[in-house]
């Protein structure tokens, strides 16, 4: 093949890719609006296995707002600014190390805070946390935690294996760093077993439900949780 050859067909392959550029652009900038989008901004993330009974179902798909706390550099946890601290009660997607997985919690401690727990019963800061039972049944109760101010349900067993996650600490949560739980509290390794959460870890804050497949019925969809709040879905 002589240069003459090889020119024309770069200029073949130039040609083509530019008229390949200009019929399907509006196609790559959708795409990297929305790559962009999921990464920096708000995604969906999968809710699998029981450890957030009864605030989340296997099968629930959860809005994660990326913006909550922090503005990253997309596929990094390169934080360019603040935007707002995490609180106690928020629920969270967390890019554990540790786990080596991504995590769905609630946040209970937050820098500062001295942590306790005994019988499941959490102690923030020396004040116990106030604790109402909604309902009993044969293996567990679903109680009404709340944490200075921020109520939500949480699930405790009555025929539990694991007596020791029911005590921790005392701990103090260091510097940017944050004690997460399960709500359904003896069924759910967090804080307990990974320790403390580091702020870079944190995902995003997620509040309502987007849609949720029954995964022991076929995968029908649960109508009554689409689009629902955390607050009004228990």
């Amino acid at each position: 093949m002589n240069d003459l050859d090889k020119h024309n067909i770069s200029q073949r392959i130039g040609t083509n890719l530019g008229v390949f550029w200009q019929e399907n652009r509006q196609f790559f900038l959708l795409l990297a609006c929305i790559v962009f989008f999921k990464s920096a901004i708000a995604d969906l993330s999968s809710i699998s296995g029981a450890s957030m009974l009864p605030t989340l179902l296997d099968g629930d798909k959860v809005w994660v707002n990326k913006l909550a706390y922090d503005v990253k550099i997309p596929f990094t946890e390169i934080s360019l600014t603040e935007i707002s601290d995490p609180r106690r009660g928020d629920v969270v997607i967390i890019d554990s190390k540790k786990a080596d997985k991504r995590l769905v919690k609630r946040i209970v401690g937050i820098p500062g805070d001295t942590i306790y727990m005994q019988n499941n019963g959490l102690v923030i800061n020396g004040t116990a946390t106030d604790y109402h039972v909604l309902s009993r049944s044969d293996n567990a109760l679903i109680i009404l935690e709340d944490l200075t101010g921020k109520t939500h349900q949480a699930r405790v067993s009555r025929h539990f294996i694991r007596r020791s996650s029911r005590n921790y600490g005392p701990t103090i949560v260091p510097q940017d760093q944050f004690f997460v739980l399960g709500d359904n509290r003896d069924n759910s390794a967090d804080s307990r077993v990974y320790s403390f959460i580091p702020r870079e870890e944190i995902i995003g804050r997620s509040s309502a439900v987007v849609f949720s497949l029954d995964s022991m019925n076929n995968y029908l969809p649960r109508g009554d949780r689409f689009f629902a709040n955390f607050d009004n879905i228990n």
